[in-house]
């Protein structure tokens, strides 16, 4: 797609959905792949503009998801919420997940990628109304966690979200509250900072195969300098139990609207 098939109702569509998911994004502590999928997979032909194949709405995806958590990570920067040690342990990890699965991706059809974008949601969804014990907030020093094993959940989290353009941050913080116990305001501001290293990986996988179209992602990335911050800056002052279940109730209808797609399909 060249920036001439881009008319300004389609480039408003583009800014309102890159505004809306990063928004979001900003407020709960994720990518905001896991919204914006399914968001330029479907709402542009809805509205009578071209469609993007999965491929590209996974490229565009990838590319816009660095700057929105850039805008994300600088909003909670000394706020003592960002765990070096778990972003450490959790980046290196999945950087190198998400760039093998974004240059894998290139090869698989565009009914893989969905299917892989549906396991991952499904499982993020399970994973997120999974009943645990409120971890109360605490000071980095005083937050333990299993280094080998947040790297390996690490690693296997990017691989499948590098394949769907995403940064994996829908999985990692159920992982992080879940699994690890991390408190969940240091949860949403470290996976944040996981998800930027993540998006770097899977954006130069994409890049490397052609798969990022250059003017509907300039667009996204506008829109996600501007409301992740806004977002980040809102989800600080809501009450952390608020926070979680807004983002299982979206993991949870994005991966039942995909999956209803995908039977559709398949069926």
């Amino acid at each position: 797609m060249s920036g001439s098939e881009l008319t300004l109702p389609f480039i408003l569509t583009l800014f309102a959905i890159g505004f809306a998911g990063s928004f979001i994004s900003g407020m709960v502590g994720i990518g905001g792949s896991i919204i914006k999928y399914p968001m330029l997979l479907y709402i542009p032909p809805m509205l009578g503009f071209a469609a993007f194949t999965a491929h590209e709405v996974a490229g565009i995806s990838a590319v816009q998801v660095i700057f929105a958590t850039i805008g994300g990570v600088w909003a909670y920067r000394g706020s003592g919420y960002l765990n070096k040690k778990l972003i450490a342990a959790m980046g290196l990890a999945v950087l190198a997940g998400s760039f093998a699965g974004g240059f894998g991706s290139s090869g698989m059809s565009e009914l893989t990628v969905n299917v892989v974008y549906g396991v991952l949601a499904a499982t993020a969804a399970v994973m997120m109304f999974i009943p645990k014990k409120e971890v109360p907030d605490a000071r980095e020093e005083d937050v333990h966690f299993s280094v080998p094993l947040a790297a390996v959940l690490a690693f296997i989290v990017g691989v499948g979200a590098g394949i769907v353009g995403a940064a994996g941050s829908f999985l990692l913080v159920p992982i992080m509250l879940t699994v690890l116990n991390i408190p969940t305001r240091m949860t949403i501001a470290t996976s944040l900072a996981v998800t930027l290293i993540s998006s770097i990986g899977s954006t130069a996988g994409k890049v490397f195969t052609g798969q990022v179209l250059l003017w509907p992602s300039v667009i996204m990335i506008v829109a996600s300098l501007i409301a992740a911050p806004l977002g980040a800056k809102a989800g600080q002052k809501m009450n952390t139990k608020i926070l979680k279940w807004l983002l299982a109730v979206l993991i949870a209808a994005t991966a039942v609207n995909i999956w209803r797609d995908l039977f559709v399909q398949l069926f």
